[in-house]
């Protein structure tokens, strides 16, 4: 009788990894597909979820910097994944996969909407569609709730820094520059603290 493999399950909740360049531009293509508006709840769900490229915390993380990057930030993510796993090459094809789909679907668009652009129908639609991306976008942040659990600042002060930043720029209408260098830069010295003095609290409990 053959003795038990001492090999450990794998783990289902691992990252998967993208197989190739081409499989980066079809999924980023399919992505780009379906990010009419809501684009974040469409990113997470495919990267996070479908495909598990990454973790509900890496994609916070990851998010957060293509955020304040300049430029869209789901090219920016996409350009972060790609790089990450193929390089500049794979950078490339992801971007591709973002760009290149949409821009002839915006061009055909652009054209058709021009002749029905004072139309209240088409206003109407307008509306309801940015109605509709602002609680999918809403929807997703909520659920990204979770992965807080872990970082290294603690689920109350991030909470208390999200609110800030709510105020600052909902109710105050601070320039997003003052809320990325105040707010932004705070989080950043105050996390830079707390993961410092993490390994000599551990040296000292040795």
């Amino acid at each position: 009788m053959p003795a038990p493999s001492s090999l450990p399950a794998p783990d289902p909740s691992a990252p998967h990894r993208p197989r190739s360049r081409t499989d980066l531009f079809l999924s980023f293509t399919w992505l780009a597909l379906q990010g009419f508006g809501g684009v974040l709840a469409v990113v997470q769900r495919e990267l996070v979820d479908k495909k598990r490229w990454m973790t509900r915390e890496q994609f916070v993380e990851d998010w957060a910097v293509a955020q304040i990057l300049p430029g869209p930030n789901v090219v920016n993510l996409s350009m972060m994944i790609g790089g990450r796993y193929f390089g500049l090459p794979g950078a490339l094809a992801a971007l591709a996969g973002m760009l290149a789909a949409p821009l002839v679907i915006v061009l055909l668009l652009a054209a058709l909407y021009g002749g029905v652009a004072d139309s209240p129908l088409a206003q109407g639609a307008l509306r309801g569609m940015g109605a509709v991306a602002a609680g999918l976008i809403t929807a997703t942040g909520i659920k990204l709730i979770a992965a807080l659990d872990r970082n290294a600042m603690g689920m109350g002060v991030c909470i208390g820094l999200a609110a800030l930043t709510f105020v600052a720029i909902a109710l105050l209408r601070w320039p997003l520059l003052w809320v990325l260098a105040g707010i932004g830069g705070g989080a950043c010295l105050w996390a830079y603290r707390v993961v410092g003095a993490t390994p000599s609290t551990v040296e000292h409990g040795a």
